[in-house]
């Protein structure tokens, strides 16, 4: 299930929140009842903004990836393919 960021411009909080494509949250009441939190003191009707970010994906620099366990170690301090 995809995730997504939220932005509550009424609290300053930003919320990650996994839910399918086809759901559509707008309000702080909406999130909160999808993802089980609390309202807090922030009003239900509080407007959110979907916040994109980039995903962290990382597979290494070219040197750590490739790995050739002969000629030592392909990170710095070892890894998982050389240990």
């Amino acid at each position: 299930m995809p995730a997504y960021d939220y932005y509550c411009e009424s609290n300053g909080l930003t919320v990650e929140a996994s839910h399918p494509m086809s759901d559509t949250l707008s309000t702080w009441g909406e999130l909160c009842d999808n993802q089980g939190l609390a309202l807090g003191e922030t009003p239900p009707s509080a407007p959110l903004q979907r916040v994109f970010s980039a995903p962290l994906v990382s597979m290494g620099t070219a040197e750590e990836v490739a790995c050739d366990v002969d000629s030592g170690p392909c990170h710095p301090t070892g890894c998982a393919c050389c240990n």
